[in-house]
């Protein structure tokens, strides 16, 4: 069997088990649920693929939401009615404001425009290290935010782009989900993914054996846009509201807990911290406002990044990957051989 079957054949059961659960959420939760539930997944996707960017490949990137502002505006514009982009996007080129592009083409180009937007950015920025790297990418989300509300001919300035068509659905959302788990596990156990691994831990290292530091890095800043304007994408046409500050500097501090909570390199470990993360985020919402102890949420994350920073600095997995499958393997062969 060749790898790539052997891959697939490996998720097909979890997949499919997957598929089960979601189908049977849409018949018994409340349309309430099911948008909590739709958060949890785009918070899923954003955390694993910024883990591409910081986590494989040691980067301090707080970019993720100047990219989903960019892939969201494109996949907005795109999907719009013809007639309202005529009568509300004066500026938008004939070619754009005369077509309506389907929703899963509209996620596609919002994606690889926010994907080129990483390159350009990632040639001359990526060469900074650290906090200065980090400043400059927090710089890039102003960059971007101020060039939404000062195009108001193509983007409706500060008022955004509301009336959007409500296409995100649980579907979309967990099948964007896997796609962005099944790309991140090939990419983490290729020689790709061993290259961006040995630039995390040893640069230098890494360069004197032959290894293309600037353009592994600038393609792991580019992977991790691209679904990010994905995410945008889909968010977007779930709130069915897409404005220059609708993506902050706040969600890119929560994405970078997420990714340090899980461990900076595991995938299942920044997945589980965005589900935990977000679901408790909102089930302490009712008690803050209860309590009137507004905040008492993000204190508590705070307080809990903190204590994991403390007690076990590498995050719930490191860079590992638990083997669940392998474990019931074990487990089965051990009952199997007790008499």
């Amino acid at each position: 069997m060749s790898a790539p079957a052997a891959f697939l054949l490996r998720f097909a059961l979890p997949v499919g088990i997957g598929a089960a659960l979601l189908y049977a959420a849409t018949l018994s939760l409340d349309p309430y649920s099911l948008t909590i539930l739709q958060f949890v997944g785009i918070n899923v996707i954003l955390a694993v693929s910024l883990n591409i960017t910081n986590g494989f490949t040691g980067l301090f990137s707080l970019g993720h939401p100047a990219f989903m502002t960019i892939g969201g505006y494109v996949t907005a514009i795109l999907t719009m009615p013809a007639t309202r982009k005529t009568a509300m996007l004066r500026d938008l080129p004939s070619i754009l404001a005369a077509h309506e592009w389907p929703f899963a083409a509209s996620l596609t180009a919002g994606g690889l425009v926010a994907a080129l937007a990483a390159v350009i950015v990632g040639i001359p920025v990526l060469r900074l290290r650290g906090h200065y790297l980090a400043v400059a990418t927090l710089g890039l989300i102003f960059i971007v935010q101020s060039f939404a509300v000062n195009l108001p001919g193509i983007t409706r300035g500060a008022l955004g782009l509301a009336g959007l068509p409500p296409v995100t659905n649980v579907w979309w959302v967990y099948l964007v989900l896997v796609l962005t788990l099944l790309t991140c596990w090939r990419v983490k156990h290729s020689s790709l993914g061993r290259t961006m691994l040995a630039i995390r831990e040893n640069e230098l290292a890494a360069a004197s054996l032959g290894v293309k530091v600037a353009r592994t890095r600038v393609l792991s800043f580019a992977l991790g846009a691209f679904f990010a304007g994905v995410a945008g994408g889909l968010w977007a046409h779930l709130v069915t509201l897409i404005a220059p500050g609708s993506f902050s500097i706040l969600l890119g501090f929560q994405l970078i807990v997420m990714v340090v909570l899980g461990g900076t390199g595991s995938i299942a470990g920044a997945a589980i911290a965005a589900v935990v993360l977000t679901l408790s985020t909102e089930w302490l919402r009712p008690i803050e406002e209860a309590a009137g102890l507004f905040g008492a949420s993000q204190i508590i994350v705070a307080v809990g990044v903190i204590l994991v920073l403390i007690f076990r600095p590498s995050g719930l997995f490191g860079t590992a990957e638990p083997n669940v499958f392998g474990a019931f393997a074990r487990r089965r062969r051990h009952a199997q051989s007790t008499p």
